[in-house]
């Protein structure tokens, strides 16, 4: 019975609950612990799937609640553990593949804005460039050598304030890494079969990235400045595998409009997500030790 538990574990997180999760708007509200859910289920998800198979082959080799000797039922320990070494195997590859892939194509942006954007102001930092182009547009190349790239339109439009309070947001998804965040989701998303996938999860993990950020470039700039420069930049976009500050526009101004702290949520989100973390662990244990 706990055996069918965590499969059925393994199933409801990777399918239904990333239906479920985009429609809970008020997690977009606490932006941090929402992503620490998502990740919580994403984790355990795994966690659940790559145990079942084994678990299942043990139960079934198992006559007492002990654990039976592995050289006694070799061709069922070879199936359960084929089964989660193939998982692995597609994980690891999808992970080599979305990683290169996003590594070349950032090196060879980062080199293309090298070569044609002028240096920043004298005022900014130095891995600023300034791009030629009428739309107004800012967004970071993520990497070791890291770049704020931004449009001449974008600095003739928006007054010192605004543009402070995008750098600010670019600044937050370089500092933190972002990119590996949402870098995790994408392997998950293409390792699974398609019919496990969820576009609408993969978009909301992206627009909680973008919240976050917003969260933190309103420590250096008030919440007017940032709404009046995501206005702006609204119809800007940025490039494949790079992080910009415009998309999603019309939410995060209602995000911002409705920001206060909730310590309630909070707490019930990163309740939520040890929970979540452990319960697969839990199971596991349970099945090895024959209860």
């Amino acid at each position: 019975m706990t055996v069918g538990a965590v499969a059925v574990l393994a199933i409801v997180l990777a399918w239904p609950v990333p239906r479920l999760l985009p429609r809970l708007h008020a997690l977009r509200h606490v932006p941090g612990p929402a992503l620490l859910l998502w990740q919580s289920v994403s984790l355990a998800a795994v966690i659940a799937g790559l145990a079942a198979a084994p678990l299942a082959m043990l139960d079934r080799a198992r006559d007492t609640t002990a654990v039976p000797d592995p050289t006694d039922h070799l061709g069922t320990l070879v199936l359960g553990l084929s089964v989660t070494g193939v998982m692995v195997v597609r994980l690891l590859l999808e992970a080599h593949r979305v990683g290169t892939d996003l590594r070349r194509t950032r090196r060879q942006h980062r080199e293309l804005v090298d070569l044609l954007g002028d240096d920043g102001p004298a005022d900014r930092p130095a891995d600023v460039r300034v791009l030629p182009h009428p739309t107004p547009t800012a967004y970071c190349v993520p990497g070791r050598q890291h770049r704020v790239v931004i449009t001449d339109s974008t600095m003739q439009s928006l007054p010192s304030g605004q543009l402070d309070a995008v750098l600010a947001h670019e600044r937050a998804h370089l500092r933190y890494r972002h990119d590996l965040v949402l870098e995790f989701f994408t392997v998950l998303h293409h390792a699974v079969p398609p019919w496990l996938r969820s576009p609408g999860g993969l978009r909301e993990v992206t627009l909680l990235i973008e919240v976050l950020a917003d969260h933190t470039a309103l420590r250096t700039a008030p919440p007017r400045e940032l709404g009046r420069a995501l206005v702006a930049l609204a119809e800007g976009t940025h490039p494949e595998a790079t992080l910009g500050a415009h998309g999603s526009a019309l939410t995060r101004l209602q995000l911002l409009q409705q920001r206060r702290h909730r310590p309630g949520l909070v707490a019930l989100v990163v309740g939520a997500s040890v929970v979540v973390l452990l319960l697969p662990l839990v199971l596991v244990a349970l099945v090895l030790l024959g209860v």
